[in-house]
């Protein structure tokens, strides 16, 4: 049989943290074709971009659940792949807090679990806490210690694996949604809200939308999500840092609880709440902001609020069965969906892509990876070079030297690189999470013009036609904030 023949079209619907690891996993193939669908303009639009963005250990999830089985897996992998991507990936460790001997047991019970599944867990004592997290609250009285918890920068993952993945043959269609879903005689047809598409196979990697298109396959529901709104306090970076390692509650029945987690980037978040929605709404409220405020203070006291930079919210696609749903079709071979990827989503997606394609496509069976992958050029960090290699690429490049945010030390040509790569930035909010520009102390108080007057150049477009983000436009947004 020949190639021609046995090529394979793959559809991919969904360019979230799972959706992209797909698209990067797949990519990888010979055979294979894919194609990206997202309704948005960006990639990690929804739950990958406003979570913890914490890459959990994995004791947490419940034996025998898919959750307990891809965390630790998919936990083990990030390392290696942010390293590979050229991503911010940091092993800080976490405690769990115990404040009452109900919650001790709970750790009890946590610890009897990691050391079951191999994970490096100790129970520690208050006094060894506090040596390293001077804010601790006093009611803390024992910790779990898990110093494989790690934190990355989700949308910086996803973004550098779709870019990736487009070096490698990927089909990206951004700003499409897909309406339906229909047999043909070779395997499905997709329609969109821009045309129609023939592929032999097809992952429901929705997100939020997963129940949806299930619901365009399916004769039956074979899951129900529900939005569940996390709302989050940003505070600015400090010289000496407030929070060290994640922090969490002992969980409940609701979750993991408000944490206080640091960033790669140095600032801290403190959240999540835990709000069942009807719809998803991505909204702060002053009721939401107020119960972390009430939460957070139960792990850690002098909580520096004159700080708070930012507040923001997201949802998360909680499902009707305590675990992931993920499996092929009932009735349409080839269709695979992925339902209910909440928490550990994050830390389960390189794992999730790979029980996808090995376990379900059962594609290295058949089909041969490539031999050669071209690799992204890693984006460069002027902020992270050495003096001398920044005058070097200043004397080459006069626009590495014009900084035109301040706060985080960002200068005009590495914004001008990031609209031009690959899945580049086309607005203010795209380039804001590729570089930074606006993550500061200021809010972009005063870069924001600047950023748009690159963006206005660089795609050869009127000021005004410049988008802040998918919804609104920069003037129209920046008279809103007047």
């Amino acid at each position: 049989m020949g190639k021609e023949n046995r090529m394979k079209t793959i559809a991919v619907i969904g360019a979230g943290i799972v959706g992209s690891f797909l698209a990067y996993d797949l990519t990888q193939y010979e055979e294979v074709e894919v194609i990206l669908f997202e309704k948005h303009g960006d990639v990690a639009q929804e739950t990958s971009k406003a979570n913890s963005a914490i890459v959990h250990a994995g004791y947490d999830p419940v034996d025998g659940t898919l959750k307990a089985k891809l965390n630790k897996r998919g936990a083990k992998m990030y390392q290696n792949i942010c390293k590979q991507l050229g991503c911010g990936y940091q092993a800080c460790g976490g405690y769990v807090l115990a404040s009452n001997e109900e919650e001790v047991e709970i750790l009890q019970e946590l610890y009897a679990r990691g050391k079951k599944r191999g994970i490096t867990v100790e129970i520690k004592e208050r006094e060894e806490v506090v040596k390293n997290e001077k804010n601790l609250s006093k009611h803390i009285r024992k910790a779990l210690w898990v110093p494989d918890t790690a934190i990355i920068t989700p949308w910086e993952v996803c973004e550098a694996l779709v870019e990736e993945a487009l070096w490698n043959g990927l089909q990206l269609h951004l700003h499409e949604e897909v309406l339906d879903i229909k047999a043909c005689e070779k395997g499905y047809v997709i329609r969109s809200d821009k045309g129609q598409y023939s592929v032999d196979m097809l992952v429901n990697a929705a997100g939020l939308g997963a129940q949806k298109i299930m619901e365009m396959v399916e004769a039956e529901s074979l899951f129900t999500i529900t939005p569940k709104r996390g709302q989050y306090y940003v505070l600015a970076k400090r010289s000496q840092p407030y929070v060290s390692h994640v922090l969490y509650p002992a969980p409940s029945k609701a979750g993991k609880g408000v944490l206080a987690v640091p960033t790669i980037h140095g600032n801290i978040l403190l959240g999540p709440t835990s709000e069942i929605l009807k719809k998803v709404d991505n909204a702060t409220t002053t009721s939401g902001l107020q119960e972390v405020q009430e939460k957070v203070e139960k792990i850690i006291q002098h909580v520096p609020y004159q700080e708070v930079i930012h507040s923001y919210s997201g949802c998360r696609p909680t499902g009707n069965n305590n675990d992931f749903y993920i499996e092929e079709s009932r009735r349409c071979k080839g269709i695979f969906h992925l339902g209910c990827i909440d928490s550990p989503g994050l830390a389960s997606a390189p794992a999730i892509s790979e029980y996808v394609i090995v376990e379900l496509m059962k594609l290295p069976l058949t089909f041969h990876k490539k031999k050669h992958i071209v690799h992204r050029q890693k984006p460069l960090i002027m902020r992270n070079l050495s003096e001398t290699k920044q005058q070097a690429l200043i004397q080459k490049h006069p626009g590495y030297g014009h900084i035109v945010c301040y706060c985080e030390q960002i200068s005009e040509q590495e914004v001008v690189d990031c609209i031009h790569r690959k899945c580049g930035a086309h607005s203010i909010a795209g380039v804001k999470m590729r570089v930074r520009p606006g993550m500061g102390k200021c809010q972009g108080g005063y870069c924001e013009v600047e950023i748009a007057k690159l963006l206005a150049r660089e795609l050869q477009i009127p000021l005004h036609e410049v988008q802040y983000d998918e919804d609104s436009y920069y003037e129209v947004a920046k008279e809103g904030r007047r």
